[in-house]
């Protein structure tokens, strides 16, 4: 299904019109409807209420759907494993409401979509990382209809795209609450950490009440020393990297040769497969030393298999020259193979993306981990030293002087910066600016970073944009009343958004992606630690090394840099500028009033334009090919092999 979601779910109410709703979702190509069968890979697979009717529709490409019912109660949790019946059924029996229901859940990794039914009541929720999320949509017939991909939801009510929420992810990132903003009017996102209840008709009513947002997750307090807490974290990253790919033959890891690749390709390792492939892509860049740190690991790596006759993984370290890697902004039109839930500001990167995949599948690889989400959640953001300034004064001035001294910030912005209280709403308002931004000597200790508008922007594009920045501002509440906590997560919950864009070329490819560091647990273990021993400027991510000391190996464990591609990327806009200004011909964002097509034309035969060294394109880039997609996604539906499992069966 060219531009169009592969993988997704849909929940629907026990009513003939959500009946008549699940024969309207985009079906794959295959053989006829098949009852009672087990799903081959790619089906659509449907759950049934306890009527018979269709409750839940999905099309589990690489996930798993675990389910299980006892008398009107029902669990479905998908994921990238199945669930145990017996680990169901401890979860499901011992729940009476969703504060139970969620207690026992808390055992699970937190990788899942839940959905379930208690007491009438359809419960619905994502995962506090913001991988997995949730959408709602009030259809015209059938009521309530939620999803984890809204794409499928406005293909189901005919929803337009929204302009304003269009506007936004024109930025480089879209901080809280504006990530929430759907692209397709009427289609809503229920927030990361919240959860959809959506009750049952009353008995004699046609209709049922309208949907309902409860909190069920909070951040568990920093108050674990370094210790416990690498020990936590050990085990969290273990269980998430077991549930992607435990009993699997052949997977595959990117070994970047930064810390974060590293820790998981020996967390996959210690999982006993027959064959792991490792795959770098070597940096033009000849200061680069992520290539020699990865030939170390796998050195290392060998040697561990030496010295451990019972470990029998068979090794295989692939390096991709780099003249063989795509500069960013490569094979643009090829983005149109994906629909994202959003323009993603990494898609530039699409192509180099594609090639590490693609060779990671022809090694037969099953599954492919990554290190994503490590850097949010390890590196630790200046504006955690504001929590600690509260408690522990001293210890928080002397961490910001010596990094105030590696990153050039003046003493007196930075005093400033740190006795600042302006709240949440009223940065929130103030959070966009049409003056540059510079982030090298910037105090970086508020809610967030203040944004710029780029100069390619309309008056329309721009007004539209700080519009949505008063209109948040009104109503805003931080995701923690504690500035750096809020920070932290709002960090990895943005590059949870961005890794969708991994995992869907995965899916074009037909090999499953994962980021083990975005799992509930990981997040969760990391947050628990003391803020000062959990970030330091005089140690790189002590939390992880400690954490993956005896699982990796102490010289590996030592280093203390980390590369950067804005070489690649700035290259990129010279090599494929013929492309660039073919995309900003006859530009889509510029039809919708937002762009200036003729100043992005310009901007194409001048690749090294002072401009694009104060003001990425990226985002502008990855809005245009999305929107492109968008526009042209949803042909006529084919109808597929479907899978029913019904309540009786259960």
């Amino acid at each position: 299904m060219p531009g169009q979601p592969r993988d997704y779910f849909v929940v629907l109410p026990d009513s003939v019109a959500g009946h008549a709703v699940a024969g309207q979702l985009p079906a794959p190509e295959g053989a006829p409807e098949v009852t009672g069968a087990a799903p081959a890979v790619g089906d659509v697979l449907t759950v049934a209420h306890p009527s018979g009717r269709p409750w839940i529709v999905a099309r589990p490409l690489v996930r798993k759907v675990s389910h299980l019912a006892r008398g009107d109660d029902a669990l479905a949790l998908i994921g990238p494993d199945r669930v145990p019946e017996s680990v169901l059924a401890g979860i499901l029996e011992g729940a009476r409401d969703r504060a139970g229901l969620e207690r026992r859940l808390a055992r699970l990794p937190g990788l899942y979509h839940v959905v379930a039914r208690l007491s009438g009541e359809t419960w619905i929720r994502g995962t506090a990382s913001g991988l997995r999320r949730i959408y709602h949509v009030r259809h015209p017939q059938a009521g309530t209809v939620a999803s984890d991909r809204p794409a499928v939801l406005a293909h189901l009510t005919g929803a337009p795209l929204d302009d304003g929420a269009l506007a936004l992810r024109l930025l480089d990132f879209l901080p809280h609450p504006l990530s929430r903003r759907v692209l397709w009017r009427g289609v809503h996102e229920t927030g990361a950490g919240y959860g959809l209840a959506l009750p049952a008709a009353a008995p004699g009513t046609a209709a049922a009440p309208g949907p309902r947002e409860h909190r069920w997750w909070e951040p568990p307090p920093a108050e674990l020393p370094l210790a416990e807490g690498a020990r936590r974290l050990r085990d969290a990253v273990a269980a998430s990297v077991r549930a992607h790919v435990g009993g699997l033959d052949r997977i595959s890891c990117e070994l970047s040769g930064g810390m974060d690749s590293t820790s998981l390709t020996f967390a996959a390792r210690a999982t006993g497969p027959a064959e792991l492939s490792l795959l770098t892509v070597a940096a033009r860049d000849r200061y680069s030393e992520d290539e020699s740190w990865a030939r170390r690991a796998v050195e290392e790596a060998a040697h561990r298999t030496t010295d451990h006759s019972a470990d029998s993984t068979d090794l295989r370290h692939h390096v991709i020259p780099a003249d063989d890697a795509p500069y960013f902004y490569a094979d643009l039109a090829a983005s149109a193979a994906e629909l994202n839930d959003e323009p993603l500001p990494v898609a530039p990167g699409r192509a180099r993306a594609h090639l590490l995949l693609s060779r990671a599948h022809a090694t037969g690889s099953r599954y492919h981990l990554t290190g994503y989400g490590g850097d949010e959640l390890f590196l630790g953001l200046p504006h955690a030293y504001q929590d600690l300034f509260h408690g522990n004064p001293f210890t928080a001035w002397s961490r910001l002087s010596g990094l105030r001294h590696q990153l050039g910030w003046p003493l007196l912005p930075t005093v400033k910066a740190l006795l600042d209280r302006t709240d949440f709403a009223r940065w929130t308002a103030g959070a966009i600016t049409v003056e540059p931004q510079s982030l090298t000597r910037v105090p970086l200790l508020s809610w967030g970073v203040r944004q710029s508008l780029r100069p390619w922007f309309t008056e329309h594009g721009r007004t539209l944009i700080t519009e949505e920045f008063r209109a948040a501002a009104e109503q805003a509440e931080p995701i923690d009343p504690r500035r750096g906590r809020h920070v932290d997560i709002d960090a990895v919950r943005m590059g949870a958004r961005h890794f969708q864009a991994m995992e869907d070329v995965g899916m074009t490819i037909g090999l499953p992606v994962a980021a083990p560091f975005y799992d509930d647990r990981v997040l969760e273990a990391t947050l628990a630690v003391r803020v000062a021993e959990r970030i330091s400027p005089w140690r790189y991510k002590p939390l992880l090394v400690e954490a993956m000391r005896g699982v990796v190996p102490d010289a590996l464990l030592a280093r203390t840099t980390k590369d950067h591609m804005s070489s690649d990327e700035h290259q990129g806009l010279r090599e494929h500028a013929p492309e660039l200004k073919e995309l900003w011909t006859g530009s889509r964002l510029a039809e919708h009033g937002l762009v200036d097509a003729r100043h992005l034309l310009r901007l194409a035969a001048e690749p090294f334009s002072p401009v694009l060294v104060e003001h990425s394109i990226s985002s502008t880039v990855a809005g245009e090919t999305w929107l492109r997609t968008a526009e042209n996604a949803w042909p006529d539906a084919p109808h597929g092999r479907t899978t029913t499992i019904s309540e009786a069966a259960l």
